[in-house]
């Protein structure tokens, strides 16, 4: 009997699909953060790097810094503060 695959992407295939033919553009690649904005956290799947796990898909994060690319973000999951690594792509400002 076949077993179960329990990967990082199991059960994703609505969080991590596109609608169409929607390509990332190279604004999408180096959009710029200030820290302490706020941000959402939406995985662009047609990028695999910097991409975070599918469970943090739909946060509002808060950025606090940048290390090298990518961005430094905290929120709080669970009564416990996290900090996570993003590439800007899978990042999207929040107005207001």
């Amino acid at each position: 009997m076949a077993q179960k695959s329990s990967g990082s992407q199991q059960g994703a295939r609505k969080k991590l699909s596109k609608e169409g033919r929607e390509k990332p553009t190279v604004n999408d690649h180096f959009k710029e953060f200030e820290e302490g904005e706020k941000a959402l956290l939406k995985i662009n799947p047609s990028v695999q790097e910097g991409r975070v796990h599918t469970r943090y898909h739909g946060r509002t994060v808060e950025v606090t810094g940048e290390k090298g690319d990518s961005y430094q973000v905290k929120f709080e999951d669970q009564g416990k503060e996290k900090t996570l690594y993003i590439k800007p792509i899978h990042l999207e400002k929040i107005e207001g």
